[in-house]
């Protein structure tokens, strides 16, 4: 045997494993080498089609404009009413949360039913207010509140149709009706049923004063009550003008109205939102066994939970927004059967372009795809000039004085592209498969 034989024989065993890690290294070397060629003549193939869309749509203008008009006005109408929703809805819920998530209305409340009528009469009078406060750690300030409409005069000025509120000292820091001239009732006020006030500033326009009342006298029930001051501007609420009302000491509505004392209504804060529920409990164990109760027995009472009210308007807000927005969607689909009666003309057009893109070697999904992209992008196209439109629209509402601030919601935005560009690829489908199914020959015959 020859030396160059020797060593070839004795190098090979050796060689051959460093070879074949080499192969392996390479190879996985090159899969993302591959996997990047892939993608990316994937990417420029899709890049040209949408060019091709673009090309298509540009040269039939007024045919696309009229086409995707039921698109654009479906996504303006969804994004303007969905956004006007919100922006009452966040109004509402900033309102309540300003109030306080902390805070409950305790009423007394004749259930439905036989149950109810078998408690009788349902009664709340000051001692039940007293022992709750008294009783319930979880409560930090408690407020008794009477309700009447009264007339106001001062002077040869009268005021008509005022809420007249019969509350505590405590009533301001619950509910944050403080006063900006003059000061609040104290609580030998409230002891003493002193027949004092304070005034909304609506009232104070009603009467045709101004700051200078304070100190001064009006008449209410025919009876003389002393201003102490006025309170801040509140604004209105539910339709409710909040400033259109007078605090009195819940003492003296009860010297001019004795029966008031035998039906209470009164307000609680607890002493954190955590301790909401706690506090609830507490009042009801509490007037349950001041009432006499037995078990088995309905409350003769209500707890009207602030926090509660609060979810209960976001759900509500939530189920009106879902609402609308599917009613008004609605058109989308009629905005999709417009482009899909384009595309369809649009196929019948270009029979020949696509008889001789098949010829030379044009695949099926090729055309398939050029057809769905133009219909996704004429749908979508549609989509964002009526995003456009929408904020126009919420932008020249949030101008008025009297309309809450619109703000269109990001979600609403994505959502509307995405069901823009959704309509588009399902109402293509058909004129594309019908374009991908075409006979190169026939196509090519078509006159």
């Amino acid at each position: 045997m020859s030396s160059q034989t020797t060593k070839a024989v004795l190098a090979s065993p050796l060689e051959s494993p460093a070879r074949g890690a080499f192969s392996v290294i390479a190879s996985i070397i090159a899969a993302p080498l591959r996997f990047g060629s892939w993608f990316s003549g994937r990417l420029a193939r899709q890049w040209q089609n949408i060019l091709t869309a673009l090309i298509q749509i540009w040269a039939n203008k007024a045919r696309s404009v009229l086409t995707t008009l039921g698109i654009i006005i479906a996504v303006t109408s969804t994004i303007t009413v969905v956004s006007l929703v919100q922006g009452f809805g966040d109004y509402m819920t900033n309102m309540l949360r300003g109030f306080g998530t902390n805070i409950m209305f305790v009423v007394p409340w004749v259930p439905s039913g036989m149950q109810g009528r078998m408690l009788g009469r349902v009664l709340m009078d000051v001692d039940d207010v007293r022992t709750v406060g008294a009783e319930c750690d979880k409560v930090r300030r408690i407020s008794p509140m009477t309700f009447l409409t009264m007339t106001v005069e001062y002077g040869r000025n009268k005021a008509e149709d005022i809420e007249l509120q019969g509350v505590t000292e405590q009533f301001q820091t619950i509910r944050n009706f403080y006063v900006d001239n003059g000061r609040f009732f104290g609580p030998m006020d409230v002891e003493e049923g002193a027949y004092v006030c304070v005034l909304g500033r609506e009232v104070l326009k009603l009467l045709e004063a101004d700051e200078s009342i304070v100190g001064d006298y009006v008449f209410i029930n025919r009876l003389r009550f002393r201003v102490l001051g006025i309170l801040e501007a509140k604004g209105n609420f539910m339709d409710e003008n909040q400033d259109k009302t007078v605090l009195m000491p819940f003492t003296a509505v009860i010297k001019m109205y004795p029966f008031v004392a035998r039906f209470l209504p009164f307000i609680v804060e607890a002493t954190r939102e955590e301790d909401t529920e706690e506090a609830s409990l507490q009042i009801s164990r509490v007037l349950r066994i001041r009432h006499d109760l037995q078990p088995g027995e309905p409350n003769d009472f209500r707890v009207f939970r602030q926090d509660e009210m609060l979810r209960d308007f976001e759900r509500v807000k939530m189920i009106a927004t879902s609402i609308l927005a599917g009613i008004v969607g609605i058109s989308l689909i009629v905005g999709g059967i417009g482009i899909m009666n384009v595309m369809l003309v649009s196929v019948t057009e270009r029979t020949r372009e696509i008889g001789l893109r098949k010829s030379v070697g044009g695949r099926r999904r090729d055309i398939l795809f050029q057809f769905l992209t133009e219909a996704m992008v004429l749908a979508t196209a549609g989509g964002a000039i009526g995003i456009a439109l929408g904020y126009t629209i919420c932008s020249i509402a949030s101008l008025h004085p009297s309309m809450v601030k619109v703000v269109v919601p990001v979600w609403v935005v994505m959502l509307a592209l995405g069901f823009s560009a959704g309509v588009g690829i399902l109402f293509g489908i058909i004129p594309a498969f019908k374009a991908a199914i075409l006979h190169p020959i026939d196509a090519l015959r078509h006159e």
